[in-house]
């Protein structure tokens, strides 16, 4: 009898035990952007249906989304290496090899508390594009025709976002590194969103793109290429907090088997099915998890 007690309870407290793991609460968090909204999405069902109880914030500015994260308002987002190494954590990425650059994030951010799980394959660097088949730009194939170009009085319009002119990373190194200007009246500030647009309907020459957007091949744009290997290398890769992590190991399993699914030409397609085919947020999400076998 006393064995057959001593059964019971220990099985109570085991599944009490499971019970807690399957309902334990975590917030992910995202950017306002396509590719972030779709990655706190895809987190929230993958998390979900993998027994978490899951509180989604998502559609915040880049500095506000990182102070969350460290100060605990969030448990999880998806970073970008460079991001992190230079902005945050004000490094610089010169030199260094995608593998190097993740290293250095780890040993960084593992001060403030937070743990970098596996990176994808997926690369949102920055990029400089311009229009097929458009005169003005025809023959500018690299970042050192853009800069000669300029540096010979081409009068060119180049779409940015708020962010992009201040930066190290962004104009403000590139400019240095390829040893040209781009005068304040050719700059056209704007929503990340609309530099896309902008250079599809001709209001500017030259766009300020991300790597992994879907609407670079579906409007026909062309990357210039980067022949100073200036852009630092941008992995998207899923960041936790470090007590959330050893109080949930289980959640470094599903959020790396995501991370393995992810490559440009993978974020490409899915940011396209959202910003140029207007499928909602969550159907994609949804139909990827499923498609890999994720959910």
């Amino acid at each position: 009898m006393i064995n057959h007690l001593k059964r019971i309870v220990t099985g109570f407290a085991a599944f009490a035990l499971a019970a807690s793991a399957a309902s334990a609460d975590v917030t992910v968090g995202g950017k306002n952007f396509t590719e972030q909204l779709l990655m706190a999405e895809m987190t929230t069902q993958l998390l979900e249906a993998n027994g978490f109880d899951v509180n989604k914030n998502d559609g915040m500015g880049s500095t506000v989304l990182r102070k969350a994260q460290v100060n605990g308002q969030i448990d999880i987002y998806w970073e970008y290496t460079g991001t992190s190494l230079i902005t945050y954590n004000k490094g610089s990425a010169e030199g260094m090899s995608p593998e190097e650059t993740i290293a250095e994030v780890r040993k960084l951010d593992k001060e403030h508390g937070l743990t970098w799980l596996d990176c994808s394959d997926a690369n949102n660097t920055y990029a400089l594009a311009v229009k097929e088949g458009r005169d003005s730009t025809s023959d500018i194939q690299s970042l050192s025709d853009l800069a000669a170009a300029y540096n010979d009085g081409k009068d060119l319009t180049m779409a940015v976002n708020a962010e992009f002119p201040h930066r190290d990373d962004g104009l403000v190194g590139l400019q240095k590194e390829y040893d040209f200007r781009v005068p304040r009246a050719q700059r056209a500030t704007m929503d990340s969103g609309l530099t896309y647009s902008a250079l599809n309907e001709g209001e500017a020459d030259i766009a300020l793109v991300f790597a992994t957007d879907g609407r670079i091949a579906a409007f026909d744009f062309r990357v210039l290429n980067d022949d100073r290997n200036f852009f630092p290398n941008y992995a998207l890769c899923p960041v936790v907090r470090t007590d959330t992590l050893e109080q949930n190991p289980e959640l470094r399993e599903p959020l790396n088997r995501l991370a393995s699914k992810l490559d440009d030409d993978t974020m490409q397609r899915l940011n396209a099915r959202v910003d140029v085919d207007k499928v909602s947020i969550g159907k994609v999400a949804k139909e990827f998890l499923e498609e890999e076998g994720l959910i």
